[in-house]
């Protein structure tokens, strides 16, 4: 690892030991990046300035010049009016605009660290999620404070920004020059992006300043292979990494342009494909299954690659799409821990049906639960290794997601014989609804702080619409009411709305093993009623 430019060295210090990372690799020339490198300085400083960089609904646009300018103002305000020093880990909070967008490239290239979360998120998860990364300061929309002020989440000094006060962000007085990019390293972490596991407690993935432009040197330039001209649009938020790159990292890396959507549900994105002539689109499964009913009346001539990640994509949909549009959608699975998505194929590389073939610059393949390779054709554990790696702050579950240095998903998959991947089912207890992550473990803890609630258990239940559909059962103590639509509510009140359980069914008891284990496969093979 190259010298740090850290002074707050927390991050650095709480990566897992040497012995516990995945092996890299960096086949691809267009990989080995120098010893120092500030991503953010990248991605805004080999742009025509001139260009638009973001697009607004209301037909607003940003050039990468403005944008620059932009982002030098705050991060003068980060470091001389806020006293971010590089290193400090900075919380980033609000819907999905060109400001958010803007803060994050400031905050990295003032050399911090970026910790991008859902606007969704209530207090209790971003409280977790701030004392897990000792999270000191915050930039939020002043839309998006409520919850945020509600956690009262210790010695976090929050900046809003969109608003008139004095103090906000966007009004505090700055020189008005040039911000220089701190000369971070290439490994210097310069985003840490939470997803749950199965235990319910999020995990922290960090990633480097040289991993943000991997794989956009992988993937996007690979496969999706972007035009200059291409205005991106799509439905994942900032907050997530698939949003992150399809939104910010890949249009500004091809000097591109993106159109940012506060809301981009289907019903929004299709009238928005044809106003502002999107050309990449970026959404799961769940979102082209529902645009399908309702393309009538929208003209979506201008797409020329849409992309589907976050779920399976059924082969059904696929080919619908393709015989509605004309239009082949790139399938792809990436992961947080790994940044972005690392088997995909394009144009007539595409299967209907399977996820793809491993984007150049990645190694994928299926082995046992020993990490031997399994003969193709013959379900697995997917594995894969590339230029990004799992590397978890400061979490024991380092250990098993990366075995023998390679990166082990979560997903059981096959290897056809012609080298494509093709999905099975997850490996563990998550729960896939409409291309969320959803741990039920997670929601079974926000269900235990109910006080009438004994014992929950979560599992998924298959959905045509949303692949999976959240399924809770609840034992209660003794005399409370069995009031579901109560209970669902005081969930809401704890998680994001997408976590909340879509049915809940009360039980005298868990099925539970002589020892003591919940037997979820028992829960899972139940049909769902009150």
């Amino acid at each position: 690892m190259d010298v740090s430019a850290h002074v707050d060295t927390f991050a650095r210090d709480h990566l897992p030991p040497p012995d516990e990372w995945p092996r890299l690799s960096f086949d691809l020339p267009e990989l080995r990046y120098p010893g120092r490198l500030n991503c953010a300085a990248e991605l805004l400083d080999h742009a025509d300035p001139a260009r638009p960089v973001f697009r607004t609904p209301t037909g607003g646009s940003w050039t990468y010049g403005e944008l620059r300018a932009r982002v030098d103002r705050i991060a003068h305000v980060l470091t001389a009016g806020l006293g971010v020093v590089p290193g400090n880990r900075v919380l980033l909070r609000g819907p999905t605009t060109p400001w958010l967008a803007a803060c994050w490239l400031a905050v990295l290239k003032a050399g911090a660290v970026a910790v991008t979360v859902l606007a969704q998120q209530r207090p209790h998860e971003l409280a977790t999620i701030c004392e897990i990364a000792r999270v000191g300061h915050a930039l939020c929309d002043i839309r998006s404070m409520a919850d945020l002020a509600q956690a009262e989440i210790p010695g976090l000094r929050i900046t809003t920004y969109g608003g008139d006060a004095p103090d906000d962000l966007l009004n505090r007085p700055t020189p008005g020059t040039p911000y220089p990019a701190v000369r971070t390293a290439a490994d210097d972490i310069a985003l840490i992006a939470f997803t749950s596991g199965t235990t319910g407690r999020p995990k922290g993935c960090m990633h480097f300043h040289r991993d943000v432009l991997a794989v956009a040197d992988t993937f996007s330039h690979h496969v999706l292979r972007p035009h200059v001209d291409d205005v991106f649009a799509g439905s994942p938020p900032l907050g997530f990494t698939f949003g992150l790159g399809g939104l910010v990292v890949f249009p500004m890396r091809a000097g591109a342009s993106a159109l940012l959507l506060e809301q981009a549900g289907p019903r929004q994105l299709l009238p928005a494909i044809a106003r502002h002539q999107v050309s990449v689109l970026f959404t799961a499964p769940t979102a082209y299954r529902a645009m399908l009913d309702h393309l009538d009346g929208h003209d979506t001539s201008s797409l020329r690659r849409c992309v589907s990640a976050g779920e399976n994509l059924p082969a059904a949909t696929w080919r619908a799409w393709r015989e509605r549009t004309g239009l082949r959608i790139i399938n792809g699975i990436g992961a947080t821990e790994l940044l972005h998505i690392f088997i995909s194929a394009a144009d007539e590389q595409i299967r209907p049906g399977t996820t793809g073939v491993p984007v150049p610059g990645w190694h994928a393949r299926v082995q046992d639960e020993n990490g031997d390779p399994v003969p193709d054709g013959e379900p697995g554990l997917l594995a894969v290794r590339g230029p990004v790696g799992c590397r978890y702050l400061a979490d024991p579950r380092q250990r098993v997601y990366v075995r023998d240095g390679w990166n082990v998903t979560g997903d059981t998959y096959v290897r056809e014989a012609d080298g494509y991947f093709r999905y099975v089912a997850r490996a563990d207890d998550m729960i896939i609804s409409a291309g969320y992550n959803i741990a039920g473990p997670e929601v079974e803890d926000a269900l235990l702080r109910h006080p009438d609630v004994v014992e929950a258990a979560v599992v998924g239940r298959p959905d045509e619409a949303r692949g999976q559909v959240v399924v809770a059962y609840a034992v209660l103590a003794e005399g409370a009411a069995r009031d579901a639509d109560a209970l669902r509510a005081f969930v809401r009140s704890e998680l994001a709305p997408y976590k909340c359980p879509r049915e809940i069914v009360f039980l005298d008891a868990l099925p539970r093993t002589a020892t003591g284990k919940l037997q979820r496969f028992r829960l899972r093979g139940r049909g769902a009623s009150r």
